[in-house]
């Protein structure tokens, strides 16, 4: 499947490498580290905790059938990390994750919205999980992703294109 374009000025997505490994780690603390905060550890309690986090992270992410794993990049340098993996009738956003400067910049919700675009030509649904305090889910919400089911922790949203479109004609 080829690369989705972004329309937005700057952003693209490009496969991820072996060469990303320190990013996408670096990536991954940023997320952990309001929770690191209160924990009382060490610097090297806390990289520790993170590393062992992060392997098993990717080892269950890199074991879905059929999935994707691009670096989003501003400008040509990496500003975060979207995988997909590609159901019968849905695409399935596994994670995606932006460093903390590019929050709230538009390469989220531009990265998103070229998701959906490859979902509506294949006449697909977008779905994705979202921690339930997340900020991320306000920003879902404002796309279009509807709460689909509460799995306590996690919620379960859906995208479906052609619901919108038939909802609005």
């Amino acid at each position: 499947m080829p690369v989705f374009r972004i329309e937005r000025h700057g952003t693209t997505l490009r496969p991820l490498t072996d060469a990303d490994q320190p990013f996408l780690l670096h990536l991954y603390g940023t997320a952990r580290e309001a929770e690191l905060r209160a924990t009382g550890w060490t610097t090297e309690q806390k990289a520790q905790f993170v590393r062992m986090q992060f392997d098993a992270q990717q080892r269950a992410y890199f074991a879905y059938p059929d999935a994707e794993f691009f670096v989003i990049e501003q400008d040509g340098v990496p500003a975060g990390r979207i995988y997909l993996q590609h159901r019968q009738e849905a695409l399935l956003i596994i994670d995606i994750s932006l460093v903390p400067e590019q929050c709230g910049s538009g390469i989220g919700s531009a990265v998103i919205s070229a998701v959906f675009a490859q979902a509506r030509a294949s006449g697909k649904r977008v779905q994705i999980h979202v921690e339930r305090f997340n900020p991320a889910q306000r920003l879902y919400q404002r796309m279009g992703f509807r709460l689909v089911e509460d799995k306590g922790v996690y919620l379960f949203l859906e995208w479906d294109g052609a619901a919108i479109q038939a909802a609005t004609v």
